[in-house]
């Protein structure tokens, strides 16, 4: 079963039995020591953790496990990686605020620049997901113009529609990433087949009817069948946030089953790609959200 993220249905953070998870055997050298105590490192039907791809490495070396400083990824390689893609998309994002106006004489070029921008950070970030390796520099790229898009439709919210709608949605996003970090390290909230499955029907099924909606007002003019506008919008939008919510505590989920297993250094830009697309994804939710409440008014 795939993540919410595209980069964590490839090799090291998916596998096709059941959960995105770890499934070959435990690292040669350190099975006496991981077995004990460890529920994902005996092999049993049904336990889509049981075993990890990266074995076939150490086994290839006939080397035991091997430590953070040989080339594995760990939690400082994660978070040093998915700092640096933030980074690039804010500072991008702050420079087209900036340089980009939005007022009724230059608007069209703006959305003509957003719109060009976002197209070709979708482009990237589809040929990343699809990718067998992680290039930093094609992640960093797809930053820098979802930064460019970010960067015109805030401007455009926070200007035209709800002063302050920008900061709100960065501190709205922020408010939930601290929270579902803060239930995934206190246990309450459990990443099982359940809820992976759960999340990942919820998805399909939101994005289809958004895609259904974007037909409808595209071709049939106005706010489509109204999913983006009005009570139904403001529905929406919450469902939106929460799902965004479910897909952090996947990659959280699927970044601690990295580390744990020994995922090669390289899968960090990976995680850092997959974090994301999360948060952009959360962010926008909020902002629309901002932006029909305030159209409401």
């Amino acid at each position: 079963m795939r993540s919410s993220n595209p980069v964590f249905s490839r090799r090291g953070f998916s596998r096709d039995n059941g959960y995105a998870g770890f499934n070959a055997a435990p690292q040669a050298g350190g099975a006496a020591v991981g077995t004990q105590g460890n529920p994902y490192a005996q092999p049993q039907a049904g336990n889509p953790y049981a075993q990890n791809p990266y074995a076939q490495q150490d086994l290839q070396y006939g080397a035991p496990q091997a430590p953070a400083t040989t080339g594995r990824m760990t939690m400082d390689d994660v978070l040093m990686r998915t700092g640096t893609t933030l980074g690039v998309l804010i500072v991008t994002a702050a420079l087209a605020w900036a340089t980009l106006p939005v007022d009724d004489a230059n608007i069209s070029r703006s959305y003509g620049i957003a719109i060009g921008a976002g197209l070709i950070g979708m482009v990237l970030g589809l040929v990343q997901s699809f990718k067998r390796k992680a290039s930093p520099a094609l992640i960093l790229a797809y930053a820098a113009f979802e930064g460019v898009f970010l960067g015109v439709v805030s401007s455009v919210v926070d200007n035209r529609i709800a002063s302050g709608a920008a900061m709100q949605a960065v501190l709205g996003t922020m408010a939930v990433f601290a929270a579902v970090l803060v239930a995934y390290k206190a246990g309450w909230i459990r990443v099982n087949r359940r809820f992976v499955g759960f999340v990942m029907a919820a998805a399909l099924g939101f994005i289809v009817l958004m895609a259904i909606n974007l037909l409808f007002a595209v071709f049939g003019g106005g706010d489509g069948l109204g999913f983006r506008s009005g009570p139904l919008g403001i529905l929406f939008g919450v469902i939106g946030i929460l799902l965004g919510a479910c897909f952090l505590a996947l990659d959280f989920k699927q970044v601690e089953d990295g580390i744990a297993y020994g995922a090669p250094r390289e899968e960090s830009w990976l995680a850092a790609f997959g974090l994301t697309l999360t948060l952009v994804w959360i962010y926008m939710e909020f902002l629309r959200l901002i932006a029909i409440l305030n159209s409401s008014d």
